[in-house]
């Protein structure tokens, strides 16, 4: 309950901060629709060409990029903010009132800074997720959208606890941004179906790099029906990753230098 109520004062904060910078506030909410707009418009130029990506039709398809907007702007809501400020603390070594608090550093350093604005853009994204299903079936089917939906959420935490991996050395590489740009690279790969890979590449992104765990299996969950081997593929593997993270962040801070040492 502690936490909970601390992260209520988080989003508080956050959107009265937000309120005091508005040009900027309505100027992310515009950005964030652009992109909306050119992934809509890629894949609506490629089935321009196909009648199938991977097995799925535009409609199918459009079930699994909404899904990925909903991804995205959770992640840019909750996290995204905290995460590029991460490695500047490091280098700069100010995480010492951080580490001081008493409350999980992680925690702190991770949620601290909630984006309002990008909180309009994950409404916005909730409603084109919610235009593609009924798109595709005329009617929501209430149960099974929420099951997407949960998952979805899932692989919000899932595409954070990766982006935070990747930043995680910058305790010892010192450099900008960490592996960064590695991560924003290769995270492209979740923006696709999964169907399209194939060979060890595909093996990859549902294992070591579970990218296509974020949003393309939650969609196939949905368009094609859930069984127990896949939920519990998704959940073991968020719950490894934030494992393996929380042991790399503890490992890490043993190699962190403040300011003041």
């Amino acid at each position: 309950m502690r936490y909970l109520r601390l992260y209520a004062a988080f989003v508080r904060f956050s959107f009265s901060k937000a309120m005091e910078f508005r040009v900027d506030f309505f100027f992310r909410v515009l950005m964030d629709v652009v992109f909306y707009a050119t992934q809509l418009g890629f894949f609506a130029v490629l089935y321009g060409h196909t009648r199938e990506l991977g097995g799925w039709d535009l409609d199918q398809t459009l079930v699994f990029i909404s899904g990925f907007f909903v991804v995205d702007a959770l992640h840019m809501t909750v996290t995204a903010n905290n995460l590029w400020m991460l490695p500047i603390l490091v280098n700069k070594g100010e995480l010492d009132p951080y580490l001081l608090r008493p409350v999980s550093s992680l925690f702190f350093l991770t949620l601290r800074e909630f984006a309002a604005n990008s909180f309009l853009n994950l409404v916005l994204a909730l409603g084109i997720w919610g235009w593609a299903l009924a798109r595709l079936e005329g009617d929501l089917h209430p149960g099974r959208a929420l099951l997407y939906l949960a998952l979805l959420v899932n692989g919000a935490a899932l595409y954070s606890l990766l982006n935070l991996a990747f930043l995680i050395p910058v305790f010892w590489l010192h450099s900008a941004r960490g592996l960064a740009e590695i991560f924003y690279s290769v995270g492209h790969y979740a923006e696709r179906p999964e169907r399209i890979f194939r060979g060890y590449l595909r093996r990859l992104l549902v294992t070591l790099l579970p990218l296509a765990l974020v949003a393309s299996r939650p969609a196939q969950v949905y368009l094609e029906g859930a069984d127990a081997g896949t939920l519990l593929h998704l959940a073991a593997a968020t719950l490894g990753v934030g494992t393996f993270v929380v042991w790399f962040w503890n490992r890490a801070l043993r190699a962190y230098s403040s300011a003041s040492s």
